[in-house]
């Protein structure tokens, strides 16, 4: 449906050409604007909803155990793995963890499998390289997320969240008069609705300028650019292509046909994997919507640590596939 307002919007009502840059580009913007204030206006309610009834402190406590062995961030790994959001789409969750009070690790965990690894991408990864390359993703993907949320959980990095998500994490908005009382849904829902709200409209401008980007990227970046810099077996391609990847604003499923191409013109499948895992994971649009929620000493902190671990694994995959 929101497809279909966009189509209608830019080429029906505006009547733009759907084959120039400019129809792309605008085609993309309303489309990816629309859906993603409507899932973080929804997925914030959602969370407002766990967060009143949900006893967040005792979760809290099972992933603060010392007993799970450092088994929450993979759970939270897999968790992202099954939710079907992208990178910018990810975010409001991620928002949505941190004011519950779930450590920091655990939701970055859940931040970088996200966008990797999703049941459209499997699918038509399977269909595209075979089951072995997929698993391989698909295992790979979810180490990724484990094993960098483990890292980052270790830096100790909370004081490098900013101040807008400091103060909604000690706001109570109204809480304390819930507590003991057993207060309907309907009652607490425009409270929800408004704490929502509020979340969507303190973020939005940074969604704004996060798609506007991608979006020129989608539509203006000449054919054909990335296979000639990344072709060949220089050792620097992996890291170029994740260089080249950051600008990029795409899901998982989006990108398939483009690491497809990417192959079969010579590029090497650990070189393409790694430009795939960098567009939906490290794209400059999603550190341009995290500007709202970190500072920036802690997206280069994230974006460093997911980057070099992507990049061992591009160097890995050409090794041995």
């Amino acid at each position: 449906m929101i497809q279909q307002f966009a189509d209608w919007l830019i080429y029906d009502l505006f009547g733009i050409d759907a084959t120039t840059h400019l129809g792309e580009a605008l085609n993309f913007f309303v489309y990816d604007t629309l859906k993603i204030v409507l899932l973080l206006f929804l997925i914030s309610s959602i969370m407002g909803v766990v967060n009143a009834y949900f006893p967040v402190e005792r979760l809290r406590n099972f992933l603060n155990s010392r007993k799970l062995y450092g088994l929450q961030y993979l759970l939270a790994s897999v968790f992202g793995a099954v939710t079907p959001f992208c990178s910018c789409s990810s975010i409001p969750l991620f928002i949505g963890f941190v004011k519950g009070g779930i450590p920091l690790g655990v939701t970055f965990s859940f931040l970088i499998t996200s966008p990797l690894v999703n049941e459209v991408a499997v699918a038509m990864f399977a269909g595209t390289f075979g089951w072995k390359v997929t698993m391989i993703y698909v295992v790979s993907g979810v180490l990724l997320g484990t094993v960098g949320g483990y890292l980052l959980g270790r830096m100790r990095l909370e004081k490098y969240l900013s101040e807008w998500v400091q103060q909604i994490q000690h706001s109570t908005d109204g809480e304390e008069e819930w507590e003991g009382e057993d207060t309907t849904l309907l009652h607490r829902l425009p409270l929800i609705l408004r704490e929502s709200w509020n979340i969507v409209r303190g973020v939005i401008l940074y969604v704004i300028i996060g798609i506007a980007i991608g979006a020129a990227m989608h539509g203006y970046v000449p054919e054909g650019f990335f296979e000639t810099y990344m072709s060949g077996e220089h050792w620097y391609a992996v890291p170029l292509a994740v260089i080249l990847a950051v600008p990029m604003y795409a899901n998982a499923a989006g990108i398939v046909p483009v690491v497809e191409v990417f192959v079969a013109k010579g590029v090497s499948l650990g070189t393409a994997l790694a430009f795939m895992m960098s567009v939906v994971g490290l794209s400059l649009p999603e550190a341009t919507m995290l500007k709202k929620v970190m500072s920036m000493r802690l997206i280069l902190i994230f974006f460093g640590t997911v980057a070099f671990s992507i990049i061992l694994l591009g160097w890995m995959f050409n090794i041995t596939l």
